[in-house]
């Protein structure tokens, strides 16, 4: 072979083998490449998934924020209470006014907006406490100045109804407004946001939870619903727990007669059971966006708020917020009341007291329930409850010591009424017999509107307060208020009835009135009556 030849051989084999090689190389790269494609196609499907989301996110939100009605700020008082202790109040007023998509769903004649339901929700400082103060709408209140639709501001109005403040200007949206500042008026405790809740959002906000359970102690008619009706009606409750939404829900927490006393108050309680099952199913399935969305949608459809909450993040950061607060720490009260005619009356001190304590960011049993930095410690019991605020605690000069079952005579020249504030048969039959032998003169003996009272009371009108204590030192732990009804009533509760015995005044003077404002005046006998979240629904459905 010649030189050229082994040259051309040399130079074949060299393509052949470059050829080989390179084709193995594609090959390869093939495969290499082969594999990756899915990886790659998996990546562009993640990110246009998550552009997706982001977008549907940022739809669902501008959706949110296009539900949203909020009222004006200018119709808030300049004068307005200086800022609590800590945590947040919320003011929360259902409408019933028949304007708009209401009017399939009854309430309120016309378009004017009218509430009757307001509650104030204290969120503790440590976020992990919430307490709810149901206001009734026939409180007898102050509406101080409220500004009209116009403009134009009105004169306060003196001894009104509470629930007269949300129609103010008789528009259909109502005066939110004019109820934030006769709530402040009344209660000496700021507002930081105000919520309208109106017929058909709280329908859909029920449905948008899948249903809420509910309990009725018996079965409900139409006729029960509708007084005006004249005819019982078909059944629309049957007794016992079931699972309400929409129209049913609805329904359910306006019934007002055929339940107690067909007053009011017992209707509150409902509401009250209501809110806390609700809030119970919300927090069973879990605060996440697959929860909140819906529910949100559902409830800014029909809901007006102050600027504060004006927008969707706004909105859903406040719920998010309450996420940490423990069912049984969420409690349901109803400010302190007695009937006057017709109408309910505030009763002080207790209602002062529970002022007190919110604004002071105290829970009902006393404890300081600060967040960070607070004397409490983020919701750590401070050292010690002050005895006033104690729930067994005694007033000052107060003992414990055994009765002697007779007391001293000391009653003679002072007449009293004595009522049963238990459920203990007789009860106040054996308590007039007692202080007819310590000198009293008993002008009578009932049975008290609700028999759920832990402490006996002695109530006194005006320039009896002295022959009160008196008689309230003959009871043990006896608790002193003053009301606008004249001479002396004696309210007898649990504490007498486990140990029906006269006090010796020896062994137990009665503790000054206290005054307004203090801790004393009634918050162990409020917490005593609260509500809890995680109730069993089928307790304490009425008053009456």
């Amino acid at each position: 072979m010649t030189a050229s030849s082994h040259k051309a051989v040399a130079a074949s084999s060299g393509r052949s083998g470059r050829t080989g090689r390179s084709g193995a190389g594609r090959a390869q790269g093939r495969t290499v490449r082969g594999r990756r494609r899915p990886l790659r196609t998996a990546g562009i499907v993640a990110v246009s998934l998550l552009v997706l989301i982001t977008a549907g996110a940022g739809w669902f939100y501008f959706k949110l924020n296009g539900n949203i009605t909020t009222f004006g700020a200018e119709g808030v008082s300049p004068q307005r209470p200086a800022e609590g202790a800590g945590g947040q109040n919320v003011l929360v007023i259902g409408s019933d006014s028949r304007s708009g998509d209401n009017s399939s769903l009854g309430g309120g004649e016309g378009d004017v907006g009218r509430s009757d339901t307001a509650f104030l929700l204290h969120i503790y400082g440590d976020s992990k406490h919430a307490v709810a103060v149901s206001i009734p709408r026939d409180t007898l209140v102050e509406i101080p100045p409220c500004r009209l639709p116009n403009g134009k501001w009105t004169a306060a109005q003196h001894n009104v109804m509470f629930n007269a403040a949300f129609s103010v200007g008789e528009s259909a949206r109502g005066n939110p407004a004019c109820t934030q500042n006769t709530v402040e008026k009344l209660s000496g405790v700021r507002v930081d946001h105000t919520v309208v809740v109106d017929f058909e959002g709280f329908s859909k906000m029920t449905s948008a939870v899948g249903g809420v359970p509910v309990c009725l102690p018996k079965d409900i008619y139409q006729g029960d619903l509708n007084p005006n009706r004249h005819s019982r009606g078909e059944r629309i409750f049957a007794k016992g727990p079931q699972n309400v939404s929409g129209r049913q829900a609805l329904d359910y927490v306006r019934i007002r007669h055929g339940l107690g006393d067909n007053s009011d108050i017992g209707r509150i309680q409902r509401q009250q059971a209501f809110v806390g099952s609700l809030i119970k199913k919300v927090k069973e399935q879990g605060f996440n966006p697959t929860t909140l969305l819906p529910l949100a949608n559902a409830a800014t459809q029909s809901m007006t708020v102050d600027p504060g909450l004006d927008s969707a993040d706004k909105l859903l950061s406040f719920a998010m917020s309450l996420k940490d607060i423990d069912l049984h720490n969420t409690k349901f009260v109803t400010l302190p009341w007695r009937y006057q005619g017709a109408r309910v009356a505030i009763v002080h001190p207790a209602a002062d007291a529970l002022w007190a304590d919110i604004k002071a960011d105290r829970t009902l049993d006393g404890k300081d329930a600060g967040g960070p930095g607070s004397a409490g410690g983020g919701g750590a019991a401070s050292p010690g409850p002050s005895p006033s605020s104690s729930a067994d605690a005694k007033a000052p000069g107060t003992g414990t010591g055994p009765g002697t079952g007779t007391g001293t005579g000391t009653g003679t020249g002072i007449s009293v009424t004595v009522y049963n504030g238990t459920t203990a048969t007789g009860l106040a039959a054996r308590a007039a017999d007692q202080l007819k032998s310590a000198g009293f003169t008993v002008t009578g003996t009932s049975t008290a509107r609700t028999q759920d009272h832990a402490t006996t009371v002695v109530e006194y009108g005006a320039g009896k307060e002295t022959e009160a204590k008196t008689v309230a030192a003959h009871f043990r732990g006896a608790r002193l208020v003053p009301t606008a009804t004249a001479g002396v009533n004696v309210v007898l509760g649990t504490a007498y009835a486990s140990d029906p015995a006269l006090e010796s005044p020896a062994a137990t003077a009665p503790g000054p009135a206290p005054s307004p404002g203090s801790s004393a005046s009634g918050s162990s006998e409020i917490a005593g009556k609260a509500r809890s979240a995680d109730d069993n629904i089928c307790s304490d459905l009425s008053y009456g």
